[in-house]
């Protein structure tokens, strides 16, 4: 097995981008290895890595299909549910509630 380059934070050739890049320009990896790697220095830990991947073998996103929309509808709607007095609460519950605000903090609710 080949080692793999291994960039400065900042340094890295052009040709090369992050998922994350990747992302943002429309692409996937496909399935293709890692290229490289990117590091970025912290002082009294290790470093940060990220992991590049050749930019002219990445594949087109594949488009959402009708299915996976209403999927992540559904996924969206059981997140705004509260657990507790099971009404939609019009946003994300917090996980560390674990219920909605006027669930979780009552006695500001009648104070109001």
């Amino acid at each position: 097995m080949s080692a793999l380059p291994v960039y400065r934070w900042r340094l890295a050739p052009p040709g090369y981008a992050t998922v994350h890049q990747l992302r943002a320009q429309g692409l996937r990896p496909g399935g293709q290895d890692v290229a490289a790697v990117l590091e970025r220095p912290r002082r009294r830990r290790g470093p940060l890595v990220a992991y590049l991947y050749r930019i002219d073998r990445a594949k087109p996103v594949r488009p959402m299909t009708p299915a996976k929309w209403a999927a992540l509808a559904r996924a969206n709607a059981a997140q705004q549910v509260c657990p507790n007095c099971h009404r939609d609460a019009g946003y994300r519950i917090p996980g560390s509630l674990g219920m909605c605000v006027t669930c979780a903090f009552p006695e500001e609710q009648c104070a109001a």
